[in-house]
């Protein structure tokens, strides 16, 4: 078989592109990542932790976020408060995020 042939076949699973989709999605990983390390965090500690990320933007990527079931946002009703931790779905992204942070080692160092 031509290599052309073997690449006019080949085809993107859906599941991975949907994945990517998610993931590849500027911010996105950064909101896994501090969600993954701290846990419950309130909406001014992300602003904190990702900084870059303007505040009207990082509310549209905690709502998709929390439609895909990867984080859920938590009202408490005896008070104003609001935080946002991730789902088991969204937990099971460590792996994800630590094959990443080892990619990232090694192949930007300390840049």
């Amino acid at each position: 078989m031509a290599v052309t042939e073997s690449v006019a076949n080949f085809t993107l699973c859906p599941k991975f592109e949907k994945t990517f989709s998610i993931l590849g999605k500027k911010w996105n990983g950064l909101i896994i990542e501090v969600l993954l390390n701290e846990g419950t965090v309130r909406f001014k500690d992300l602003v904190a932790s990702i900084s870059k990320c303007s505040d009207r933007v990082l509310v549209e990527r905690l709502k998709e976020l929390e439609h895909c079931g990867i984080v859920t946002r938590n009202t408490h009703p005896d008070s104003s408060r609001v935080d946002y931790s991730l789902t088991q779905k969204g937990r099971e992204l460590g792996p994800v995020m630590d094959a990443a942070h080892q990619w990232g080692d090694k192949w930007f160092g300390e840049n």
